[in-house]
């Protein structure tokens, strides 16, 4: 089936979500002194379909791969990195310095995908002007008017279900086009923002899922 693509420069939101994978996948090949790779490789590892990987480095690679010896690892990981602008650094705003807010503040591996939280806003006023990882908890009221000045374009919802519609909003109105967002419910944004739901509730029902699945397959291999 063909992806839908509804995303800037035409590019579905699936070919996004790989290009990552391709990227940490080529860092270890390189680590482990590969020096070419070809489209067949990298599906057969990744399980993935051979045709859809040759459309998505074609997508991104400067130079054709060649017949037999493929891609060579370190340019192909160099463009992956320019083409998802891992070279530039955009700063974010998180929004809700609870444990899970905290743990991202205090995380120092986003530069190296290009995203630098800069600051961070939360409702509770115990909490202001205090830091976490470096990163200066400001108040709410704050939000809109820092984003737009410092042209902050990036942010990070990490507060309940229950607020996190109002903060998306304030985030938009603030001039935000790309948001993370944490809470475990849908966001109503405008068509030019992009939102990505990390919904850890319906991860962990999946792995728990998957294990009751495997489980009863293996109690009837057993005769259970």
């Amino acid at each position: 089936m063909e992806e839908k693509k509804h995303l800037v420069g035409g590019i579905s939101r699936k070919t996004l979500e790989r290009l990552p994978v391709y990227h940490h996948y080529l860092e270890r090949r390189d680590s482990e002194g590969l020096v070419n790779i070809s489209a067949p490789v990298i599906a057969l590892d990744l399980q993935l379909n051979e045709v859809q990987v040759r459309k998505d480095i074609a997508m991104v690679a400067r130079s054709a791969g060649k017949p037999k010896t493929g891609y060579v690892v370190k340019d192909l990981i160099d463009d992956i990195e320019e083409f998802l602008g891992y070279h530039n650094t955009n700063q974010a705003v998180l929004v809700g310095a609870g444990s899970l807010g905290k743990a991202l503040l205090s995380y120092r591996g986003f530069e190296q995908y290009g995203v630098e939280i800069v600051m961070a806003f939360d409702g509770d006023a115990k909490k202001a002007e205090q830091k976490v990882g470096e990163k200066m908890i400001l108040p709410m009221e704050k939000l809109e008017n820092l984003c737009r000045r410092m042209n902050i374009h990036i942010g990070i919802i990490t507060v309940p279900a229950d607020s996190a519609q109002e903060v998306c909003d304030r985030l938009v109105d603030g001039g935000v086009r790309a948001i993370w967002n944490f809470a475990p419910i849908h966001l109503n944004v405008p068509d030019h923002v992009l939102v990505q739901n990390e919904n850890m509730a319906v991860s962990l029902a999946a792995l728990s899922k998957y294990l009751y699945e495997t489980d009863k397959d293996a109690a009837r291999g057993n005769g259970v």
